[in-house]
């Protein structure tokens, strides 16, 4: 017989962690979280710089691959994703950024009251765990979020200096009150190992009687009976299984899964539904749609001053680092790569900053094709310049290619496919023209590695991000939320238009795009979600 919970939370990720926590903490309600991978207690996912070992690692990500992409000249982009405990927290790049005010206040009025910046900047107050540079504990959150502008690598003075140049704001916070400018990225560190969702959230509901955790779990149909979700079917140690809802079904898994699950369950465009066998029980084209990422290219340069190259390109070198690391919890192996950035105006008719910034003391420029090798970079002193659009406009879709739920689904980025797209890109490479010529660049730089951005017209510019360009990962949007069913999936309170007992609550139900990193909204939107469901469930 199926076992019941109040609540059933499809995926461990960074939402549905939150979730099992904020759901279970005052002990009334039970909770089952499937999670299709494995454990995340492993050496490269708790130490900060593994993530770059992990990057390709089949027994922890998904490994996705999009379809071919017309505006990257039919390139397939490499789409990284958490299938561990934790989610893409356990294999992110750690950098925590909550995203700039107007960001929200969009998601407000395209039609969804109580998530403007005023409603959700206390959510991210609340569960914040401020830690400063001297490793003083400044807010009691769960979530550490750790200022390590002490520890970054020295050549960070010259992107401060080169932006001073430009007459850029600095901050010290970008999730402060002035986030705009250039600084040092705060990251998801606690005594020196990565602080996940995992870490953060599903370890402490854990330790109460009526949370369960099931891995290697994959969920494979939302059980429907009379426009209500009474169910989840997954499959596990090569048995089919069933639990039941009492309350509700959560889905968390995800941008990329979650509209696959959905599709799977009969929920989604019914032509496409048809055409794989599936029953049609709600016939909603929006699943799968309205598929949002950030674009940014890099430029690689040798530099004329020590790099991470240089710590970490000998023998010696990594064992001192490791060492460090392991005596102490300090040093290169404790931080992110993603060092220093910030958001920016491309130019002086930006209503807003436009672009992402990085800067990261190091290049892999001679590493091999599917491989991500942090600590093993380029044997010579160089650095790495970056820029993303923040607000593309350009729209995609995913969408299930079979009615196996083990077969990965479709991914049409459909990318740079907007007028305003190819503006921003051109805007944003200016940008970067004005960075690199400035003299504290200048003097860090011994040569470009890459096409260098000095001398390129428009055209140029357009030609080499199309050529170029990757994804960050940070797919949103394909549930999103809104008031119309015919172009939304759930509405404001995160229900699904037209089933009972159903929601949606991760990245997938972003009305738009974040300015920058997507893992503290997607945690703030699963904070105000478990409020939501739980004043629900009090009716």
């Amino acid at each position: 017989m199926a076992e019941s919970f109040d609540f059933i939370v499809i995926g461990a990720g960074s939402a549905g962690c939150v979730l099992a926590d904020r759901l279970s903490e005052d002990g009334r309600h039970s909770v089952l979280v499937l999670e299709a991978g494995g454990h995340d207690r492993r050496f490269w996912i708790k130490t900060p710089i593994g993530y770059g070992r992990i990057f390709f690692d089949g027994r922890v990500n998904w490994k996705y691959q999009a379809e071919p992409d017309r505006g990257l000249g039919d390139r397939r982009a490499y789409w990284p994703r958490g299938r561990v405990v934790g989610g893409s927290s356990s294999i992110n790049a750690l950098v925590y950024c909550r995203g700039l005010p107007h960001d929200f206040d969009d998601w407000r009025d395209e039609g969804n009251p109580g998530w403007g910046w005023a409603d959700v900047e206390p959510v991210f107050a609340g569960f914040e765990g401020r830690i400063d540079r001297a490793g003083r504990v400044r807010t009691p959150g769960p979530l550490a979020v750790a200022d390590v502008g002490d520890e970054v690598h020295p050549l960070k003075r010259h992107f401060l200096d080169a932006a001073r140049e430009l007459g850029l704001p600095e901050t010290d916070d970008f999730n402060g009150a002035s986030p705009e400018g250039v600084g040092v990225y705060a990251i998801t560190r606690r005594r020196g190992l990565r602080c996940s969702a995992a870490d953060a959230f599903l370890r402490p509901a854990l330790r109460r009687p009526g949370v369960r955790l099931e891995t290697q779990a994959l969920a494979t149909r939302i059980v429907l009976a009379g426009g209500r979700a009474e169910g989840v079917d997954y499959q596990q140690g090569g048995e089919v299984r069933r639990a039941q809802a009492r309350i509700a079904v959560i889905l968390s898994a995800g941008a990329i899964a979650s509209p696959q699950l959905l599709q799977l369950s009969g929920i989604g465009p019914g032509a496409l539904l048809q055409e794989h066998g599936i029953a049609v029980q709600v016939d909603r084209p929006a699943v799968g749609g309205h598929l949002q990422d950030h674009l940014a290219v890099t430029y690689r340069y040798r530099a004329t001053q020590p790099t991470l190259n240089d710590e970490l390109h000998s023998w010696w070198g990594k064992l001192g680092a490791g060492l460090r690391y392991v005596l102490t919890r300090r040093g290169t192996l404790s931080l992110s790569v993603n060092q220093c950035g910030g958001f920016v105006r491309a130019g002086p008719d930006s209503r807003a900053p436009d672009l992402q910034l990085y800067f990261n003391p190091v290049t892999y420029t001679t590493a091999p094709e599917g491989t991500r090798p942090l600590m093993n970079p380029d044997p010579f002193p160089g650095f790495i310049l970056s820029y993303q659009p923040c607000r593309p406009t350009s729209r995609g879709r995913i969408d299930i290619a079979s009615p196996d739920p083990r077969r990965p689904p479709q991914i049409r980025p459909n990318s740079l496919s907007t007028s305003k797209d190819f503006a921003d890109v051109v805007a944003g490479g200016r940008f970067m023209q004005a960075l690199v010529r400035t003299a504290a660049i200048r003097d860090l730089v011994a040569a470009p590695l890459t096409p260098t951005i000095e001398t390129m017209d428009d055209e140029a510019i357009l030609a080499d991000f199309r050529a170029r360009c990757g994804t960050v990962f940070h797919p949103v949007g394909t549930c999103r939320m809104g008031p119309d069913p015919a172009s939304a999936v759930v509405d404001a309170a995160l229900r699904v238009h037209g089933v009972e007992g159903l929601r949606v609550v991760d990245a997938s139900v972003f009305p738009s795009i974040t300015s920058g990193n997507t893992n503290a909204p997607t945690i703030m939107v699963a904070h105000k979600a478990a409020e939501l469901i739980r004043r629900d469930a009090r009716c």
